[in-house]
């Protein structure tokens, strides 16, 4: 049982862990994985309580290769429960191309994920007709349902000058494939999501009264790093780009007085009264030692979510 029993917000919950992803199953439990500092594992906590997570047993599920793919910088891993089984879907890169990073998927048929065993299915795959997705630098792709449909969104890099990275989305034929060609969702248009790197990364989706928004992340991974929206209706055709509109200013961002750098890469679930939250990952630090990106500092936070009564889009606020 955990020693943590209070929940405090917007502060350091579980330290040292980036692209912080947690699951609330139907068997009670919360489910937690994320990045961990020394990129190399995928591993998992258990517990029923949110609380708890902070102090429950991390358990390693699978390591990264010694060479070849899946070889280096293991990231951003996510767990979804698909088709009656569990599905890991994250990033690695290779030993001797540490940058050839490319999205990967595991499957575990067993009921429960801590014990397994997880199966490698190799690089997520592409419609037949798509010649171009996961060529290039591709990252932090996550699942969601829609009217009976399950989508895919991801992160990947276009060969423009040092690289843009834009998001993507395309339907699922099965979990471990693409049935569509991927459409373009969003691309750095503004300045917020281009200091340091032009970056849109780390997608997820909440509902709220018939709207689908789409979170995602901009920037650097230092105290400039930020989240912007997009939204679209759920009865709109989710492969138009046209039927999404994207928010002018970033939804969360650094707050000094609080001592909040750099939050992003989020996901959103519920508390244990079925009140929507969001899991995210910020620094305590406004000076970050070394390269932002091998920096262990980037630490899971939860913030209370509501619903803005007019427009019925989500409110981020580091207010409890």
């Amino acid at each position: 049982m955990s020693k943590n029993t209070t929940l405090k917000y917007n502060e350091p919950w579980i330290l040292q862990r980036a692209d912080p992803y947690v699951y609330r199953h139907t068997d009670g439990y919360y489910y937690f994985t994320a990045s961990i500092p020394s990129y190399d594992r995928i591993a998992l906590r258990r517990s029923e309580t949110l609380a708890g997570l902070a102090d429950a047993e991390e358990v390693t599920v699978w390591t990264k290769h010694e060479k070849g793919i899946m070889s280096e910088h293991i990231w951003a891993p996510e767990l979804h429960y698909l088709d009656g089984k569990w599905y890991i879907y994250f990033a690695g890169g290779e030993a001797d191309n540490i940058w050839n990073i490319r999205p990967y998927v595991l499957e575990c048929e067993g009921e429960d994920p801590l014990a397994g065993p997880w199966v490698e299915k190799g690089k997520m795959q592409r419609a037949d007709d798509d010649i171009f997705s996961f060529e290039a630098f591709s990252l932090d792709g996550t699942v969601f349902e829609n009217k009976g449909r399950l989508y895919y969104v991801w992160s990947e890099k276009v060969s423009v000058g040092p690289q843009i990275a834009n998001l993507y989305i395309a339907e699922m034929e099965s979990p471990c494939k693409l049935k569509t060609v991927q459409v373009l969702l969003t691309s750095p248009d503004y300045d917020w999501e281009r200091i340091g790197f032009w970056v849109n990364e780390g997608p997820f989706v909440i509902k709220h009264d018939g709207k689908i928004y789409l979170t995602y992340s901009a920037s650097e991974t230092g105290p400039d790093y930020c989240i912007g929206m997009l939204t679209v209706d759920e009865d709109a055709d989710l492969l138009d780009p046209r039927a999404w509109t994207k928010e002018r200013y970033p939804v969360c961002k650094t707050d000094v007085s609080r001592g909040i750098y750099g939050p992003g890469h989020n996901c959103f679930t519920t508390d244990e009264e079925g009140n929507p939250v969001m899991i995210y990952h910020a620094r305590t630090e406004e000076k970050i030692v070394g390269d932002p990106l091998y920096n262990p500092n980037r630490h899971a936070m939860i913030m209370k979510i509501r619903f803005d009564e007019k427009t019925g889009k989500p409110i981020f606020s580091y207010e409890d």
